[in-house]
């Protein structure tokens, strides 16, 4: 299945909700985001965690391979008067200099790339004793919820997308940067609920991996009105609060 989110770029920036500011307290009690350090957001998108993290006078450089998505994001940062450097690049490539980076994050992506390669990437671009963060604020399939049937539909429409039925935690990303050398590996993780219209649902849902970034307009289409009817039919309330687990690794770079 090929993914392409430059393909619902305009959903992605208007109905995907970024990280919560919780998160970026929370990042705050480990050193990681905070005022003046140079942060590079690999896999940034729209730039969600770019903007939070500029927001609290951070200098960020958001990388990312999809031009349409970098078009978004520096929109969304223009509108919120912050200054961020986006930059067509892979998380596997950089094309930065070597230790010159206090802080790599990585928001909702890291299963998109060449982990060991790009981990190799990480460990190259950060200073002594910086920082690596892994983040996902996935949504959480429960029996009789939301986001299960909602699940459900994209299986009936794609059946080649196979990342339902998660849990928000990745125990895997620990061995990819444990492999590397990172040292005093942490990892944090809390439930949250995120309300959404239908229609922003409907636009969140249409931004994700199995619709809109690998479905033809046309079965996007049909997809959409069918999630519209569902909605009315079984969660008929105004708003949806759906179901999400942030979660985070944190482990500082590799000792010299």
């Amino acid at each position: 299945m090929k993914i392409d989110f430059g393909l619902t770029a305009g959903d992605y920036a208007k109905h995907r909700a970024g990280f919560p500011s919780s998160f970026f307290d929370k990042l705050s009690e480990y050193g990681i985001g905070l005022p003046g350090q140079n942060i590079v957001d690999l896999g940034t998108g729209t730039g969600t965690l770019a903007r939070g993290f500029a927001a609290r006078g951070a200098n960020v450089i958001g990388i990312d391979p999809s031009a349409p998505l970098l078009a978004q994001a520096k929109q969304l940062s223009e509108s919120a008067q912050l200054q961020i450097d986006y930059r067509v690049g892979t998380a596997e490539n950089t094309g930065l200099a070597n230790a010159t980076v206090d802080i790599v994050t990585a928001g909702q992506c890291w299963h998109w790339f060449d982990r060991p390669r790009a981990a190799q990437e990480v460990t190259r671009i950060l200073k002594a004793n910086g920082y690596v963060a892994l983040a996902h604020f996935d949504w959480i399939p429960l029996k009789g919820n939301v986001v299960e049937a909602t699940e459900q539909l994209i299986e009936a429409h794609n059946p080649a997308w196979k990342m339902g039925g998660g849990t928000g935690l990745h125990p895997q990303w620990l061995r990819d940067i444990a492999e590397v050398g990172f040292r005093e590996i942490q990892t944090f993780s809390y439930d949250v609920f995120v309300p959404y219209s239908h229609e922003d649902w409907r636009g969140r849902i249409r931004a994700s991996a199995g619709v809109a970034a690998s479905l033809s307009p046309e079965k996007v289409e049909v997809f959409d009105q069918e999630l519209a009817t569902l909605l009315v039919a079984k969660y008929p309330t105004p708003i949806l609060q759906a179901h999400h687990r942030v979660s985070a690794v944190i482990a500082k770079s590799p000792s010299s």
